[in-house]
């Protein structure tokens, strides 16, 4: 569809015989001379959080073709989960003409890829070609923005992600041949803690913990879930950024080893409405500008050693779930999930290592910390992670005070927000959230207020198997 600008064929260090600024780079230079990289990715998320990108070949790479970053056309940033081309975007459309982005490297995201055969991966901010400025519409752009204005009020935030997903014996193409019926999963009873039923899928789980790690995804536990055939790992926190890159490496990855070791795997929030959901649990704490002291524990703070800083920021979490829900749970699917008894919350409360709770606190001394227990294992981890993050400043600035803690069952609190029962009315709120165009600004709230549209209304227009079964002969 594009291509790349010539460039005269020149070795990394360039004419000047300088070596570059970046140490990652000069790595890379050596893996492609030595042979062990033959492919580079260079990639970056889409709106809903899945790798776009191309593969650039070792003697590609040498002779200097992405120097400038790597050319894509526009649309990729305003589709749907069809790469269909809806209307509504105002920075891509038929008018504009689809024209180019590129995908400027971010060398210190590079990483050999394992599971891929001589074969490295780096991630790219997305920039306008000739004024290389970030477009804002762009999920990393949108967090990085977000962890700015942490950095301008003196914080570094850090977190870490949980994923829960599904693994299938049925491969996807024997699924879209079949009509997508309801999957088999690999195990046949709730398997949550069970190392009898997680040994069976070991060589898939073993596989993959070990593979992440050695593509600088640390992971830290894996463990059977709630359900057949689903399963959870936890990532090691880092800074936010570093984390949200983890998180949409893993869950590409992830599918990926699945595959090429035939299986199907889903990060799908709800597959079936008798299915457990599958969860994308946030950690996250507020850390001193350098990065080594922990801001969320006081001492003397009350409740649980909570300091002011925390209470403020998880105050502005809660304040704002419903209104930016969308960025935690971006499609029809994901509000299925948000069922009562269900292990995925539904009501706006926090409380002390409570499950049933939308918040709970954790940890203890300089290990505390916040856990968001409602975004999906469906999520765009840039876009989830921008939210809280920007929430919890929005709570700082606005010294939004802490509710009191729920305690008992978080499922039949009262007097309390609820998170939206679907789409249509996450779209609602997100409309009328003036918090939002104060975080995140109208362009990036305008934007993704379409994709969601455009999302329920193609849902909208479809006639399911349910909707025949019940009322084609009895209505």
């Amino acid at each position: 569809m594009t291509h790349e600008r010539p460039t005269a064929a020149h070795d990394i260090h360039g004419t000047s015989g300088r070596p570059p600024k970046d140490p990652q780079l000069v790595e890379l230079d050596r893996w492609v001379r030595e042979g062990s990289v033959e492919t580079l990715i260079v990639a970056f998320a889409d709106m809903q959080g899945r790798l776009m990108g191309k593969r650039v070949t070792a003697g590609a790479f040498l002779g200097g073709v992405i120097d400038h970053g790597v050319h894509f056309c526009t649309y990729l940033l305003g589709t749907d989960m069809e790469m269909s081309t809806p209307d509504g975007f105002r920075l891509m459309n038929w008018e504009t003409g689809y024209g180019d982005w590129m995908a400027d490297p971010v060398w210190s995201t590079l990483r050999t890829i394992p599971w891929l055969e001589r074969t490295a991966l780096v991630l790219g901010d997305v920039v306008e070609e000739e004024t290389r400025q970030a477009i804002p519409i762009a999920p990393r752009t949108i967090l990085k923005r977000q962890v700015a204005a942490a950095r301008d009020l003196g914080f570094v935030v850090k977190a870490g992600s949980e994923f829960e997903y599904y693994l299938l014996t049925d491969q996807w193409d024997d699924l879209h041949r079949r009509g997508w019926p309801v999957p088999e999963t690999f195990g046949y009873y709730n398997e949550d803690y069970h190392l009898l039923q997680a040994t069976k899928a070991e060589p898939y789980h073993g596989r993959l913990r070990s593979l992440m790690s050695q593509a600088r995804i640390p992971i830290e536990f894996s463990k059977g879930e709630a359900a057949p055939g689903q399963h959870e790992v936890n990532i090691r926190y880092d800074e936010v950024l570093e984390s949200a890159d983890r998180s949409v490496i893993f869950k590409h990855g992830a599918k990926e080893i699945a595959y090429l070791n035939g299986y199907g795997l889903t990060f799908m929030a709800k597959p079936d409405h008798r299915w457990t959901g599958s969860s994308g649990h946030l950690h996250m704490s507020l850390w001193s500008a350098d990065g080594r002291t922990p801001l969320f524990h006081d001492p003397a703070g009350e409740p649980y050693g909570m300091s002011q800083l925390m209470r403020w920021f998880v105050g502005g979490m809660m304040q704002l779930s419903r209104e930016l829900a969308i960025f935690l749970a971006p499609n029809v699917n994901s509000y299925k999930r948000f069922a009562a008894l269900s292990w995925a919350p539904v009501n706006v409360v926090w409380g002390r290592d409570n499950r049933t709770t939308g918040f709970r606190v954790v940890g203890h001394g300089p290990g505390l910390h916040v856990e968001d227990r409602f975004p999906g294992a469906d999520m765009n981890a840039y876009l989830t992670y921008a939210a809280a993050v920007g929430a919890g400043l929005w709570g700082i600035r606005h010294q939004v005070e802490l509710p009191p803690e729920y305690k008992g069952n978080g499922y039949v609190a009262t007097g309390c927000d609820r998170m939206p029962r679907s789409l249509w009315e996450a779209i609602q709120a997100l409309e009328r959230s003036e918090a939002a165009v104060e975080i995140f600004g109208q362009d990036v709230v305008d934007h993704y207020l379409n994709m969601a549209r455009v999302e329920q209304s193609a849902y909208d227009q479809v006639v399911t198997a349910w909707e025949r079964e019940r009322y084609l002969e009895r209505s």
